[in-house]
């Protein structure tokens, strides 16, 4: 079939194979041509199919060696439908790691339940023995607790009173107010139920009990923080409650880790345009305006440039891991550097519909958007007939 984007929104609904797959190569070429990393060898992720995850499966996977297992929630190609992004990302990446010698094993399905739990399990026991590093980059609007089979569903909302800002309609590019209700207490605690720590202390105390993770083991999960101008929306927000949760989990898990002189640690990751952060009122006009001063600066990057710094200059650097106050990993310094945050700081104190292309890097935004599904790469033929079933090892 011939696919298109067909944009809804904040998303989506169809993806290429041949730019999913070309994507996943440019990133490992990247990987391949920094230095290597004398980093883990057997790894988990938790969300490996797109984003900071993938990025993460293929630094270690392709900067370190490391056998890789990863666990996500995607769709296959039916009825005429394409697979989702993820998926043919997944299968690229395979087919890589499979040519490179590599073992990668991928599990799909819900990360938040018993059973995915359990296969996962038994799938390292019976293929790798133990892991020596867990990465926890889950991103769902949803958990069902298995413990309990209540659904619990996040909001982005901001907490304590209403909120109203500018945002940006990034097909249209059409600057506007946007007004978010101040979340209810029941909002805010199932926002937390979701996007906070517990699922990821639930998976190493499992790990653990089950003798699979390894001495030393390292698991990090990923926050981000970002400007005062989207505070309200996102880190005071109910985001930021469940990121708050987060980062107090990782110092429960280093507590229980401690017999194996095990890492637990939360990254700090710079603003990305990513399926998660599209969804964030706010978040992508503040990407846009972002883009234009670190690309001016030569400072810009993306998923695979800042996983792999985060690999290499920071947990696998051989030095001690720099943290901040609270224990945090902080790759999005050079996002927070004062001379950036200044900048972006005026220009959007002055951008409006008028001026948003020549102030901003929209185009750019809406570029990495649309190669989140495949689209947009260089090199690929759109309106070739390709096959939209792919399959998974």
């Amino acid at each position: 079939m011939v696919i298109q984007p067909k944009i809804r929104g904040f998303i989506c609904t169809t993806a290429h194979p041949t730019g999913c797959a070309e994507n996943v190569k440019e990133q490992i070429s990247y990987v391949q041509s920094q230095p290597s990393i004398d980093g883990p060898k057997k790894v988990l992720v938790l969300g490996a199919s797109t984003g900071f995850g993938l990025a993460s499966r293929i630094t270690a996977a392709f900067g370190s060696g490391a056998a890789t297992i990863g666990v996500f929630f995607e769709r296959p190609a039916e009825n005429g439908r394409t697979a989702s992004a993820g998926w043919y990302n997944t299968a690229a990446f395979e087919d890589a790691a499979r040519e490179a010698g590599l073992y990668a094993h991928s599990i799909n399905g819900d990360a938040f339940s018993d059973d995915i739990k359990r296969q996962t399990i038994d799938l390292i026991k019976s293929q790798l023995g133990q892991v020596d590093m867990v990465i926890y980059s889950l991103a769902s609007p949803r958990r069902t607790d298995p413990r309990t089979g209540e659904t619990y569903s996040s909001v982005l909302k901001p907490i304590g009173q209403d909120y109203t800002s500018i945002t940006v309609d990034t097909n249209a590019g059409v600057v506007s107010e946007v007004s978010l209700v101040a979340a209810t207490e029941e909002e805010q605690a199932h926002t937390v139920k979701v996007m906070g720590g517990e699922d990821w202390r639930i998976w190493l105390e499992e790990l653990k009990a089950a003798g699979v993770l390894a001495e030393g083991v390292t698991t990090v999960a990923y926050s981000y923080i970002g400007p005062v101008m989207t505070h309200s929306v996102y880190r005071e927000g109910t985001i930021g409650r469940a990121k708050d949760h987060l980062e107090q989990t990782a110092h429960e898990i280093q507590g229980f880790l401690a017999d194996l002189q095990g890492r637990a640690y939360v990254s700090v990751n710079k603003a990305l345009v990513t399926q998660a952060s599209s969804a964030i009122p706010v978040v992508p006009l503040y990407i846009a305006l972002l883009f234009r001063v670190m690309k001016e600066k030569g400072l810009h990057e993306g998923c695979i440039e800042q996983m792999y710094r985060m690999f290499a200059d920071r947990l696998y650097s051989g030095s001690e891991v720099a943290t901040d106050e609270k224990g945090r990993v902080r790759v999005d310094d050079l996002e927070m550097r004062e001379d950036v945050q200044q900048e972006v700081a005026k220009l959007w104190d002055k951008v409006n519909s008028d001026n948003l292309t020549d102030i901003s890097d929209i185009e750019g935004y809406r570029e990495d958007f649309l190669k989140l599904f495949g689209f947009g790469v260089a090199g690929v033929d759109y309106d070739a007939d390709v096959e939209e079933n792919v399959d998974l090892q």
